[in-house]
């Protein structure tokens, strides 16, 4: 299958990926990692992490001999407005989601066409998969000590998706830490939420909770450290070395920020209506975030920015 493995590869950076690499289905030191993470309760109320097919892809697809991970770029040079609403850059253009899942339902098809005996399913941070953990195996890059996947030609800046396959493809080597003594992300986090090198506390975590905490209200500590985050965080990635000097801007239009996610209001997010919500965010990943969500996020870091502006 070694032949077949280049062919595959060409195949993915043909329909437009830009990493690819494949990973064996063996997660073990991941599951441990996983573990671990789970019982010190950094998952806050992320109960689907505790699903245990993330810990065995044989549950996920049976017979599962490979998996094919892919990576896209997303980093444009756009800044963010002084003195407005801050947006993560995931979501500043089209919903990741559509723009890989469209080609790697072109890549699925590919291989079902060419090898008719396998079974090939892809996901797109839509299931029980370790896709952080997989890219490291697969080569793509490493997991950092903010727990993002770093590239040497990308950063950071990079959205993953999996193929999970029954082709008996060879792995390819997992790629090193690089790292190194570097603190930055740690030092810079205004809430503490890497509570060791490569772990995450989702508890204390900006993007954890303007994105995923469904609470009428966010904890006091939270809105005192938002610094006029309202959707996600990028603070532990905009002071990655490897960002600073190996970023590359994406060649992709559907990553080109929406005006209205690059520099949106105060006033138009602390008053969204449903209306407005579904109009503005049309097509974006940020509907995971629902309108009563984003007022919530948008009042509280206007609230935290003012008293800050004031002291």
């Amino acid at each position: 299958m070694v032949d077949s493995v280049a062919e595959i590869k060409a195949q993915a950076l043909a329909v437009g990926f830009h990493k690819v690499g494949i990973a064996t289905p063996a997660v073990g030191l991941a599951t441990t990692h996983l573990r671990r993470w789970l019982r010190l309760g950094y998952a806050a109320d992320m109960v689907w992490m505790a699903n245990p097919k993330r810990q065995d892809l044989t549950q996920v697809l049976p017979g599962v001999q490979a998996v094919i991970c892919v990576a896209l770029n997303y980093y444009t040079p756009h800044q963010h407005a002084p003195d407005r609403p801050r947006i993560s850059r995931y979501g500043w253009g089209r919903d990741y989601h559509r723009v890989l899942g469209k080609r790697l339902k072109q890549l699925g098809a590919w291989l079902g066409q060419r090898f008719p005996d396998s079974q090939n399913r892809y996901y797109v941070d839509t299931g029980p998969i370790p896709e952080k953990a997989l890219a490291q195996m697969a080569g793509l890059g490493w997991i950092g000590k903010n727990s993002t996947v770093i590239s040497r030609e990308y950063g950071s800046w990079l959205f993953l998706g999996e193929i999970l396959t029954t082709l008996p493809l060879p792995p390819d080597p997992p790629h090193l830490d690089r790292c190194g003594t570097c603190t930055r992300c740690l030092e810079a986090c205004p809430t503490g939420a890497i509570a060791t090198p490569y772990v995450v506390d989702a508890n204390r975590c900006l993007a954890y909770h303007t994105i995923e905490n469904r609470a009428s209200a966010l904890p006091p500590a939270i809105v005192g450290s938002m610094e006029r985050w309202v959707a996600g965080c990028d603070i532990c990635q905009d002071v990655c070395p490897w960002n600073q000097r190996f970023a590359q801007p994406t060649e992709i239009p559907d990553f080109q920020p929406y005006p209205a996610n690059l520099h949106p209001t105060f006033a138009s997010l602390c008053a969204l209506s449903e209306a407005e919500w579904q109009q503005q965010f049309q097509g974006s990943a940020l509907r995971r975030i629902k309108p009563e969500a984003l007022r919530r996020n948008a009042i509280a870091a206007f609230r935290s920015f003012r008293e800050r502006s004031d002291s």
